[in-house]
């Protein structure tokens, strides 16, 4: 394994059981990790956590809520130093539909939202630290989306059906992120982590049958290759290229990216 030293990744969602995978992977690979949770405690329960499973772990914890754009942009304020990875992995499934104080719908707030405010308010970091890369945790399970009602205002609300949404808007932002930040040498690739035992997976009415550490593998990789350093726009499950049906509707990635950015 090549030790990446000097190098710095932002993980968010980072105390949820993938994202706690990601940043123990990404401090394995000697990158000093940047975790963003919503809750302070959580976040310094998985520091310690990364700390005991890797001697000289470098970390950072942020508390951030990434449904709200203000918190977002606020942290990318102050956010002092470089930054070579962003891997936006922050997400919810609730049962009940809820909306952020702002009136936006939560899951699409935090898995569709989180990350398109994320990679925008990151952009300069990123690029001033160029070559860079964005990883977006999304799902093969993925479809779904309305873009007349991202909202679920007229459908009746499942979280089933509002997270296959959100992972197909995830895969589709992807697309729309890596062409516009490609001039500034900042690669946007998404994949599909597995079937982890998770909070979420719960949620969903699944469970899940992976570890951490397995659903970590392929965000991780992506983060860190060589031979992944120059691709861009694409979607992998299991270290493998996959192809992406939603990745080839331009004129739906076009109202989506509009739809985010009247939000």
């Amino acid at each position: 394994m090549t030790k990446e030293n000097g190098r710095v990744a932002m993980v968010t969602g980072a105390n949820g059981a993938i994202g706690l995978g990601i940043c123990q992977g990404l401090a394995e690979h000697g990158l000093e990790v940047v975790m963003v949770c919503r809750n302070a405690e959580k976040a310094r329960q998985a520091a310690r956590a990364v700390e005991q499973a890797v001697a000289g772990a470098r970390l950072r914890t942020e508390t951030v809520d990434v449904s709200r754009k203000a918190e977002v942009f606020a942290f990318a304020g102050r956010f002092a130093g470089r930054l070579d990875v962003l891997v936006n992995n922050a997400a919810i499934a609730p049962r009940r539909r809820s909306e952020t104080p702002e009136g936006i719908e939560l899951e699409f707030a935090t898995n569709v939202l989180g990350y398109a405010w994320m990679m925008q308010a990151f952009a300069q970091a990123l690029a001033a630290s160029a070559p860079a890369r964005i990883v977006n945790v999304a799902s093969y399970w993925a479809g779904d989306l309305d873009l007349d009602d991202v909202q679920f205002k007229q459908r009746d609300y499942n979280n089933d059906t509002a997270y296959r949404q959100s992972k197909q808007c995830d895969r589709m932002l992807t697309v729309a992120f890596a062409k516009q930040l490609s001039p500034a040498g900042i690669t946007v690739n998404a994949c599909h982590p597995g079937d982890v035992h998770s909070t979420l997976s719960h949620s969903l009415g699944y469970g899940g049958h992976e570890t951490p550490a397995q659903g970590a593998d392929t965000p991780v990789w992506l983060a860190t290759d060589a031979q992944v350093a120059s691709v861009t726009g694409k979607y992998f499950a299991a270290r493998r290229q996959q192809s992406c049906e939603f990745a080839r509707d331009e004129h739906a990635i076009a109202r989506l990216v509009a739809i985010c950015a009247g939000l």
